[in-house]
């Protein structure tokens, strides 16, 4: 199978490193975004692809905008391609692209679609509680998400479990089920499954500033959102110790049972974790980290940062609006919400906007549709 791999992210060197395993994949070469300046020296960075190509000395292009590099377009056009593989590329690949490989372009999503259509199905779907979740492998058209589905797997949501964590799993499902498919799907084996849009839900890109705790939600809906930002963007509050207010971030948290009381007080603190009422229930916070300290256990941290019965967190502003009043950007290129986004179901929260889910929140109440 003469193979171009498109892809960016860490989730997407994964299916190169399948590709490049298996004998019957003729990877012609790799398109990746362009390097990117990191770190306080700005110091131009690669992509995890680009650098797992240059392992296997393969060739590597990277497009600032791939739909505008017609030399690019025309070269890829050259090579007799049988099928593209995409996975985490970054952008929306034109018609001029989808159209160049003899099978099309196939894509690995990292969601059961049409759940979680979008840039982050990993996390929304520990956001929203869900306790299921799995890859799509998918043959791609011009919209985002929408293609016709080729295979599927499912796998649990452990309850415990952080985004990164789901994302190193899923990382290596995807991968493999992308192997297995490829031939199945080059020999005709399979018959595209169109996906039914009545079912969508788009999983919008997220922000730093969606790790911002609100106090007055339920404490299991706080712990999933601190395990479902973890590692990025992560979650935060700020914590008031009389006059003194210092940023506290949460990487590992529980929810408890217990009686009301004022949300974000801190109702005890010892080695095992940091108690915090919640709207419904308490939140044992049990890995935190102070701003410019280390990620430390509850332990060690209340030993060198020590937070009293009565210390109050603060509640984050309510941004229940910002999806729903946000215009789509012109240029869908660039945009993180896909060409008709205004029809995908939303469930809207004080401090979230959680894509409707039927195994997720049911105290929320229901966006436009």
């Amino acid at each position: 199978m003469r193979t171009v791999f498109l892809g960016t992210a860490e989730l997407a060197r994964h299916s190169l490193q399948a590709l490049v395993r298996s004998p019957q994949v003729e990877l012609l070469g790799v398109v990746s975004q362009p390097d990117k300046a990191k770190g306080r020296q700005l110091r131009q960075v690669p992509s995890a692809v680009k650098v797992e190509a240059l392992k296997h000395s393969l060739p590597v292009w990277q497009p600032s905008l791939l739909r505008k590099d017609t030399r690019l377009i025309e070269h890829l056009n050259c090579l007799d391609i049988d099928v593209i593989v995409v996975a985490a590329y970054g952008q929306i690949l034109p018609a001029s692209v989808l159209e160049i490989p003899k099978f099309g372009c196939v894509n690995v999503h990292t969601s059961l679609l049409p759940r979680y259509r979008g840039a982050a199905p990993i996390q929304w779907a520990i956001l929203n509680g869900d306790r299921e979740t799995g890859v799509t492998i998918m043959k791609m058209d011009e919209g985002l998400d929408t293609g016709d589905i080729l295979t599927q797997m499912k796998t649990p949501i452990h309850p415990i479990e952080t985004g990164g964590e789901l994302h190193d799993r899923l990382a290596e499902l995807g991968a493999n089920l992308l192997v297995d498919t490829l031939p199945k799907y080059l020999r005709g084996n399979l018959s595209p499954d169109p996906q039914d849009p009545e079912k969508a839900t788009y999983a919008r890109k997220l922000s730093k500033s969606d790790g911002q705790v609100n106090w007055t939600r339920s404490a299991i809906e706080l712990a999933n959102q601190i395990r479902g930002l973890n590692p990025w963007p992560g979650t935060f509050s700020h914590l008031s110790r009389g006059s003194d207010s210092r940023l506290i971030k949460f990487w590992r948290a529980e929810p408890l049972s217990g009686d009301d009381a004022e949300p974000g007080t801190v109702i005890s603190a010892s080695p095992t974790g940091v108690i915090v009422a919640c709207s419904k229930g308490h939140l044992r916070l049990t890995s935190l980290q102070r701003e410019g300290g280390k990620r430390l256990e509850a332990g060690p941290f209340l030993a060198g940062f020590p937070i009293k019965l009565g210390n109050r967190f603060a509640n984050s502003h309510d941004r229940t609006t910002v999806i729903a009043s946000q215009p789509r950007p012109q240029d869908d290129q660039h945009s993180d919400f896909p060409a008709n986004w205004s029809s995908y179901p939303y469930v809207f929260q004080s401090d979230l906007c959680f894509p409707n889910s039927v195994e997720g929140p049911t105290n929320l109440c229901a966006g436009p549709a």
